[in-house]
């Protein structure tokens, strides 16, 4: 029997359709759902993701049907006709997209029929069922991408021998996506590539239009956009690699090292271009060498976050800072495969060291999970304690950090304690970001 989640750390899957669609480049959802859904999502959006902002037509201003009772009884199919009309309208898009929630799929409303309605106009319009009981954010972003790869991008037998596709990068869900989506892609323009990232600087729905004449497609994810490659696979014909998200020297080399070798990139080109990344990476982390030999900065750490970033952090504290990762809590709604597939990435560590890993949604059950790895003294006169530590996680970790009275950085979704905006920590330049805010939180009370 399913349980309820204590203080979830993501949305439902039609607000992870809304925060996909909400940063494509003048893309205007159009959310088919009861009063309320609208708000709540874009409260959620806004304020637990380092204050995003509303972005273009979403936010308040987010197009909505917000059916009552009349339309629960009756239907809603022409209410919702009635939005799309208006919404066209008053609001200028290059693509609108109906997403659904929870009710209206419940009674039945076809939104798909309603799209087809407008096929002799000149608009893009598509629709998706994202009702929220289809699963979390990553199962919005997973069929919001889906439906594009089919519907929005164009089939085409010529391929661009120097043009790759990168997703599973969740936009919102990652509070720092757009920073390390423009990490990532410039790391693989210096192998001689052109990226398209979809929700990157500078790009527009041309870059989406045209991702079918790609030659690979890189998903940065053990999880999240991997249904969305198969459907890519299948329509387009592009095939796709699964690398784990990178951050500090170690994982970016082993990002780099198999999207190169994918590639049949010369092995002396890339290893030179790596190092070149490295040599600057370490001139920066050289600074920090007094300090952290000085004052013995070397920590135990617990680390919260979904599976994306629990891998990657707890790479870069082991392999890359030297400290020593005693808990990894992963908080993803995973299958057993998908639970042995992540499992995986923290036996290969450089250090030796395997952090005790568990998979649990309940934030409650942190505090668990770490005495279990660290049980109270019980009065004992002489023991071990948890000291230095560190916890990295999500706002929700700052009570714990409390509790223990060791410092905290938030880093994962929900993120209510600081400003994000153009802040990444991905690959090496974001390992230095990562560095920086980590040591800053260690000194901020000298």
């Amino acid at each position: 029997m399913s349980k309820f989640i204590d203080r979830p750390r993501y949305v439902c899957a039609l607000g992870g359709a809304i925060g996909t669609l909400k940063n494509l480049h003048r893309t205007i959802p159009i959310l088919h759902a009861a009063a309320g859904c609208g708000g709540n999502i874009s409260n959620a959006l806004n304020y637990a993701s380092g204050y995003l902002g509303s972005g273009y037509c979403a936010g308040q201003a987010l197009s909505s049907s917000n059916v009552y009772e009349q339309e629960i009884v009756f239907g809603g199919e022409e209410r919702l006709y009635e939005q799309v009309e208006n919404t066209i309208k008053i609001m200028d898009g290059d693509l609108y997209f109906i997403v659904s929630g929870c009710m209206v799929e419940m009674i039945g409303d076809d939104i798909k029929s309603v799209a087809k309605r407008f096929q002799d106009r000149d608009i893009t319009l598509l629709a998706a069922d994202t009702g929220g009981f289809h699963g979390n954010f990553f199962k919005g972003y997973d069929i919001v991408l889906s439906t594009l790869f089919r519907e929005f991008t164009v089939k085409t037998e010529v391929k661009n021998e120097k043009l790759i596709n990168l997703w599973g990068i969740v936009p919102v869900q990652d509070v720092f996506w757009k920073g390390n989506l423009k990490n990532l892609k410039q790391l693989i323009e210096d192998l001689g590539y052109e990226v398209n990232t979809f929700f990157g600087e500078d790009e527009t729905l041309d870059n989406l239009k045209n991702a079918g004449s790609a030659v690979l497609n890189v998903v940065v994810s053990d999880t999240a956009g991997i249904e969305p490659a198969r459907v890519f696979e299948e329509v387009h014909g592009v095939p796709y690699i699964s690398v784990p998200f990178p951050i500090g020297p170690h994982g970016t080399r082993e990002f780099l090292t198999k999207i190169a070798e994918r590639l049949g990139i010369e092995k002396a080109f890339a290893d030179k271009m790596i190092k070149k990344h490295q040599a600057r990476y370490f001139s920066y982390i050289e600074r920090i060498a007094d300090v952290y030999n000085d004052l013995d900065l070397q920590r135990y750490a617990i680390i919260v976050g979904d599976s994306s970033y629990a891998q990657a952090l707890a790479r870069f504290l082991s392999d890359d800072l030297g400290w020593i990762p005693e808990l990894v809590v992963i908080t993803d709604i995973l299958t057993d495969e998908q639970k042995e597939i992540v499992r995986e990435r923290f036996t290969n560590f450089e250090s030796g060291l395997k952090p005790k890993v568990v998979f649990d949604t309940d934030t409650s059950s942190v505090k668990r999970h770490f005495r279990d790895v660290w049980p109270n003294n019980n009065g004992s006169r002489y023991y071990n304690s948890f000291s230095p530590a560190f916890i990295l996680g999500s706002s929700f970790e700052k009570d714990l950090a409390d509790e223990l009275k060791v410092p905290h950085l938030s880093v994962t979704y929900p993120i209510s304690n600081r400003v994000v905006m153009d802040r990444a920590y991905a690959a090496y330049d974001g390992a230095i970001r990562l560095t920086e805010d980590i040591f800053s939180a260690l000194v901020a009370n000298r």
